[in-house]
């Protein structure tokens, strides 16, 4: 077979590995032997040996062409007359087009690490998931000629597969880890159903309400993966650099904080114009910036480091979108809430994802969390897209350029991205275990 077909095992590859850090080499033993446990005896193309690999090769081109068609049709030098309503297009799949495949490659990614027995998902099954979510892409730009109810029937069985997968050992789970992180997806899956309905009058709610309280599901998601992925990576960088100290990302502060993101959404939902959300966005703002406090540790200043600081700063933002919203709210709207609503949309979700396939393609692919100026450009790049689209409210004159500005910003991030970490995606793992 050609060089794409993965053997079941190899020598590890030491040229990949650094001389220094015994303790990362004792740590790579431990893990790289459970993992050798759990992955399947099959030999299959290497891009279908595990749920990021044709994930975050795909997800990043994704994002940066459907940006960039975007803030070129919103800056007026593209038309979309393909596209019935391109806003409703634009909204859906920033959030469900783009999220759900982030969701497939984290949950699939990291569920055979959470348990034990839990064989990763490779090969056909793989295949037949990733070829769902592409088909789900070309479905909705062709919404039109194929209707809502053809393009409802590519997606909504998309999530619903993943959770057939993942339910089981996450119900079984005495300690109910991923409890939270489950229900959450059911409740997008649900909200997705709800989103179809709409569009093809089943359901009298606004299609424009419905993604609002979407997007406040997928906070709460974003919320409860963050706190598995900071505490995943920072004690990694903590054990490479043998610091006596231990990253906690305390579950009653992030309870609060998904608590008050929950009552936003439902009171924005119920009540979309009354004041009191000002002070409900004041007051989630406020708890998710709470959850700061977990990344001042006693033994070291971790928060200057290259992969610490973008996880911090993505609670930066979220707070800032729900404080901004908020204090609009409180001045009846006079700025545009929804250009503060994209703090959460371009950033949170920008920088997130971003991460999430910068941590996972690193440390999955058998190497070490270490500085890379290239991802420190593409987190620089991502927060000047949300600042520029954050900006249109106070320079409505400028509003073209802020729009394209902000569309450049986000896709050269992901471009960057892809063109750093496509040979790692794509190729061996570092530390020549299978995966």
């Amino acid at each position: 077979m050609p060089d794409a077909i993965r053997p079941v095992s190899h020598a590890p590859i030491q040229a990949q590995r650094p001389a220094s850090g015994a303790s990362h080499a004792a740590s790579c033993r431990r893990s790289g032997a459970k993992h050798d446990d759990a992955y399947p005896r099959v030999q299959v193309p290497r891009l279908l040996a595990y749920a990021f690999r044709p994930i975050f090769i795909l997800l990043p081109a994704y994002m940066a062409l459907s940006i960039l068609l975007w803030g070129l049709f919103w800056a007026g030098y593209l038309p979309l007359p393909y596209l019935h309503n391109p806003l409703g297009w634009h909204i859906y799949e920033q959030m469900f087009g783009v999220a759900s495949a982030g969701i497939i490659a984290f949950i699939l990614t990291v569920m055979p690490e959470q348990y034990s027995g839990v064989k990763p998902v490779v090969g056909l099954t793989l295949l037949g998931i990733v070829a769902l979510w592409v088909l789900g892409r070309l479905a909705f730009w062709l919404m039109d000629p194929l209707g809502a109810g053809v393009v409802a029937l590519i997606h909504l069985p998309l999530l619903i597969w993943v959770l057939a997968l993942v339910a089981k050992p996450i119900l079984q789970d005495p300690l109910r880890r991923n409890l939270g992180l489950l229900a959450c997806v059911v409740a997008i899956v649900i909200i997705q159903a709800w989103y179809f309905a709409s569009i093809m009058g089943w359901a009298q709610t606004d299609f424009m309400s419905i993604l609002r309280v979407a997007l406040g599901a997928f906070m709460v998601l974003v919320l409860l993966a963050l706190r598995r992925i900071n505490t995943g990576a920072i004690n990694e960088w903590l054990e490479e650099q043998d610091i006596d100290d231990t990253f906690l990302a305390r579950p009653p502060r992030y309870n609060i904080a998904i608590l008050c993101v929950l009552l936003f959404t439902l009171a924005e939902f119920l009540m979309p114009r009354n004041p009191i959300l000002g002070w409900l966005g004041l007051a989630t703002a406020a708890a998710i910036l709470n959850t700061l406090n977990d990344f001042f540790i006693d033994e070291a200043n971790i928060l200057l480091r290259s992969y610490v600081l973008p996880l911090f700063l993505i609670l930066v933002l979220m707070a800032a979108g729900y404080a901004l919203m908020g204090f609009d709210y409180l001045h009846d709207g006079i700025y545009g809430i929804n250009h503060f609503r994209h703090f959460l949309t371009t950033g949170v979700f920008g920088l997130s994802f971003l991460m999430v396939m910068v941590i996972i393609g690193t440390l999955h692919t058998g190497r070490r969390l270490v500085t890379n100026r290239w991802v420190d450009a593409c987190v620089v790049l991502v927060i000047a897209a949300t600042l520029l689209r954050g900006a249109i409210p106070f320079s409505p004159a400028a509003a073209r350029w802020l729009y394209l500005g902000s569309a450049l910003a986000w896709t050269l991030a992901f471009v960057i991205y892809l063109w750093r970490f496509y040979p790692w995606l794509s190729g061996p793992r570092a530390d020549g275990l299978p995966g």
